[in-house]
């Protein structure tokens, strides 16, 4: 039977894959599990982004908590990281986060975070999904009645809570700095327009009218061509992209070119040398992370560390080792010192700082890393493993491997939230790369189509 979580919560269409009843079920089963490991009522705090789906699963996590004798305290529309912070300032037994992140609006997610505010170890994942199957199969699971149910708090001031927080990882203001916000009509569109507005700044904003429908649709982390398009006809000094759920964070500099998760990292990794605040001297990213990343790293005097593909990946490292700075290419940037997630809104925010700090435009703070070019390709399959363990893609990797030598790389891998195998190279020269992804992809596209 395959596992109900997958790299990050349980994630599918809604009401059809993740359906109410599954939610109601899940609402039941994080209960009953937190409620044998808290002392009293279990306290479960519920954040969600701007998806149309958004409210019935939330509706139906709250039946099932509530059925189970736990109390659901309500934020409503926040992001993924304010939810990690809440739940540890309210002593919450847990978190959860309804959301699909990037993932077009018809997607949604559940995903949970313990009272501490770190994602939950797969063990305790398990045995939540365990519960699941139990009450699935009729077992029968205590139901308090009469003053043991639980009930609902709406708590709306929670956001106020956050926006202050966040507005505290930071002693600059950025008073007349001209920048374009794009919140991708997700779970920031409040929160981070208020933040950037009590800092000073001039705002343009876009992707900022959520209407159920339209998250990540041609806006935000995934779709940044017109946050691009603003940033140059509004000769502003920088753009913010976030994605639906607001844990990631992408940027575009005054001269139009992106300013990707490894480039922030470089950023934020000089600002935190310079204020004493990386005492290891050590980066941690994952395999996607550029060539030319590394020789950043190299470059600020630095060490890099190396993960799977997963900011959860990246954090167990950091824990492990201590280390204070970490993230993915796509945005995802941890900053233990202040969180225990992704926050899109501080990792934005140590930019602007950077650019303070230093006095230095974007660009050229851009600059601090030079890319090697880069060709992703996503194809969309069945089953990922036939896919990956195909003889014949094997054979088009091992031969695109030696065709590029030492002078580049090639990642081919299942995406952990979508039926995709993505099909990456980096190399000096992008004609190159193309022909040999396009290789890979044709033999991965036999395999799904077989």
């Amino acid at each position: 039977m395959a596992r109900l979580f997958g790299t990050d919560g349980v994630r599918g269409e809604a009401n059809t894959k993740l359906p109410p009843e599954l939610a109601y079920r899940m609402g039941r089963a994080a209960t009953i599990y937190f409620g044998q490991h808290s002392e009293g009522t279990p306290q479960i705090l519920i954040g969600r982004d701007t998806r149309i789906s958004g409210e019935m699963l939330e509706a139906a996590l709250v039946a099932g908590i509530c059925s189970a004798g736990g109390n659901a305290i309500l934020a409503g529309v926040i992001p993924t990281p304010a939810v990690a912070y809440l739940a540890r300032k309210l002593h919450a037994a847990a978190g959860i986060v309804i959301s699909a992140s990037h993932n077009p609006f018809q997607d949604n997610g559940i995903k949970f975070f313990g009272g501490d505010g770190y994602k939950l170890p797969d063990k305790v994942e398990d045995e939540i999904e365990q519960i699941v199957r139990d009450i699935d199969g009729g077992k029968d699971f205590a139901r308090p009645t009469g003053e043991g149910v639980g009930h609902i708090e709406y708590r709306q001031n929670l956001l106020e809570d956050y926006i202050s927080f966040v507005m505290n990882t930071t002693s600059e203001r950025f008073d007349g700095m001209k920048i374009v916000l794009d919140c991708a009509n997700g779970a920031a569109y409040r929160a981070m327009p208020t933040v950037l507005e009590r800092l000073g700044a001039e705002l343009i904003l876009i992707g900022n009218k959520p209407n159920g429908v339209n998250i990540n649709d041609y806006c935000g982390s995934t779709h940044m061509e017109n946050l691009r398009l603003t940033v140059l006809r509004n000769h502003a000094a920088i753009g913010i992209a976030h994605d639906g759920d607001a844990d990631r964070c992408l940027c575009i500099d005054e001269r139009g070119e992106v300013i990707d998760g490894d480039h922030i990292m470089i950023i934020c990794a000089k600002l935190m040398l310079a204020v004493g605040a990386l005492p290891d001297k050590t980066v941690v990213a994952t395999v996607m992370s550029n060539i030319g990343f590394r020789q950043a790293v190299k470059e600020l005097g630095l060490s890099c560390e190396i993960t799977k593909v997963g900011d959860r990946y990246v954090l167990e490292n950091m824990l492990a080792n201590g280390h204070r700075l970490g993230g993915e290419q796509s945005g995802h940037i941890i900053f233990p010192d202040y969180s225990t997630t992704g926050d899109g809104l501080i990792t934005a925010l140590q930019v602007l700082t950077a650019m303070k700090k230093f006095n230095a435009t974007a660009s050229k703070l851009n600059g601090l890393m030079t890319t090697y070019p880069q060709v992703l390709l996503n194809v969309r399959v069945k089953d990922k493993d036939a896919c990956q363990n195909s003889s014949a893609v094997k054979l088009a990797i091992a031969e695109g491997e030696t065709e590029l030598g030492t002078s580049g790389r090639i990642l081919v891998r299942a995406s952990g939230t979508e039926p995709l195998i993505r099909v990456m190279a980096e190399g000096p020269d992008k004609n190159q790369l193309n022909r040999i992804c396009n290789k890979i992809a044709a033999e991965v596209e036999k395999v799904a189509n077989d």
